[in-house]
């Protein structure tokens, strides 16, 4: 490993070929928070409560204070068994634990929400501008924008990397698929924030668990900034019934190969879920990953040596950071699992976080290693028809930003405190002061 010395309040790191840092995370939590605790997670995520839930009861009954309980699902290989088995753990019931009568489900139902064939036929609309090769061709133009983003940055010696950098790219980026301005890309960060973050007062008024809600409970996440995004949305909708184009929102509003299009209200809901998955998510994995190598030095510089460990850094930042933490399943059936008895109607919690650190499927779950062999995680799910749609986007982003980041820093140095996302559902850090070492 290498070996890191004070050098007039810096950090000098000898190399001595070190690729991977053991016990990356210097705090695991307790081992008997509540997680169901949208406050457990402010501290970042509780480790030492999954691993021990793995170990004891990895088919876990969690009670709720404000809902029927739910069963944990906490080992890979039993995750990607419910996340591929859409007959026995439907998703129509919903992905959030929030528990919604029939009226709500379908007021706020994106596709999501959706088993094949439906899914498949909503997946479709929009697909073919996230497949591999479609990405593939953005590279240059992603580039280029993670170039500008961070060179914007560097004209600072100390700034929020959040800020300045993981919420830049990503807001721009999703501008540009959805042929949207740069402008407006602010707003929609603003409102994304207020979805995903709905449970974080620092970013709504409207916190699920803290206030009354219930005059939100016909739209998505329950809060406020849909309808600021609905309004927007139908504003683009006009704007490409006029004058169609090559971006996303027209894909969305073109026939399909039987001549139908979906009705407004499909379309601002799922314009919704664009938003609130486009850029939280890719933002907080930056953070993540970076904030990892901040704290052990010795990864950045190998990694800065030896360019080709790229790809693999990239799963390994995806596997360690699990922003999405976990999606809800409801069961069609009676179904052993795990040796347990999971009753039609119950609610099934797949947690990707606990997967992704599962010892029986990761050798030593808590080193994070650059060139870690076999890294299947699941991040984006694993295979199944709910793979995330936009994974080879996500991918290429972390994968751009920290490329050019390495052509231009020497390193980072942390330069005040992490600030956590209140959230039991994304695993967000919120703000990351950082110093730049030219």
């Amino acid at each position: 490993m290498g070996r890191a010395e004070p050098n007039g309040g810096g950090v000098t790191v000898e190399l001595t070929g070190t690729t991977h840092v053991d016990d990356y995370l210097a705090d695991l939590g307790d081992d008997d928070v509540d997680i169901t605790s949208h406050d457990a997670y402010t501290s970042g995520v509780p480790h030492a409560t999954f691993a021990r839930l793995r170990a004891e009861d990895p088919v876990h009954w969690t009670e709720e204070t404000d809902g029927s309980g739910f069963w944990s699902i906490l080992k890979y290989d039993d995750a990607i068994s419910v996340s591929r088995d859409v007959d026995t753990f439907t998703s129509t019931g919903g992905i959030r634990l929030e528990e919604m009568d029939a009226e709500e489900s379908e007021a706020r139902r994106t596709m999501m929400e959706m088993d094949p064939p439906e899914h498949t036929r909503y997946r479709r609309l929009v697909s073919k501008g996230f497949t591999r090769r479609s990405v593939e061709s953005y590279e240059e133009t992603i580039r280029q924008l993670a170039v500008e983003v961070i060179d914007a940055a560097l004209e600072h010696d100390e700034f929020d990397f959040v800020k300045l950098i993981a919420e830049q790219l990503p807001m721009r980026m999703l501008g540009r698929l959805l042929g949207t301005s740069d402008d407006d890309g602010h707003k929609l960060v603003e409102w994304g924030d207020a979805l995903l973050g709905n449970t974080d007062p620092d970013f709504t008024d409207y916190p699920v668990d803290l206030v009354d809600t219930e005059e939100f409970r016909m739209v998505p996440f329950r809060s406020p900034a849909s309808l600021q995004i609905f309004q927007f949305a139908q504003e683009q909708a006009d704007h490409r019934r006029g004058c169609p184009t090559t971006d996303v929102i027209s894909q969305l509003l073109a026939p399909t190969t039987d001549g139908t299009t979906i009705t407004d209200h499909e379309f601002n809901n799922f314009f919704t879920l664009l938003v609130a998955a486009g850029n939280d998510t890719t933002r907080y994995t930056l953070t993540h990953g970076l904030r990892t190598l901040v704290e052990h030095p010795e990864l950045w510089y190998a990694w800065k040596a030896d360019p080709e460990l790229t790809l693999s850094a990239t799963e390994e930042i995806l596997r360690t950071s699990s922003v999405t933490m976990h999606f809800r399943r409801t069961a069609t059936t009676n179904v052993e699992l795990g040796g347990k008895e999971i009753k039609a109607g119950d609610k099934v919690a797949i947690w990707f976080n606990s997967a992704n650190h599962d010892e029986d499927r990761f050798d030593k779950p808590f080193r994070f290693d650059l060139e870690r062999p076999d890294n299947l995680h699941m991040a984006f799910g694993r295979n199944g028809p709910h793979l995330c749609l936009g994974a080879w986007l996500a991918r290429m982003e972390v994968r751009l930003v920290f490329e050019e980041l390495m052509k231009r820093v020497d390193r980072f140095e942390p330069n005040g405190d992490v600030s956590y996302l209140r959230s039991n559902f994304i695993a967000g850090i919120k703000s990351m002061p950082v110093k730049v070492v030219r």
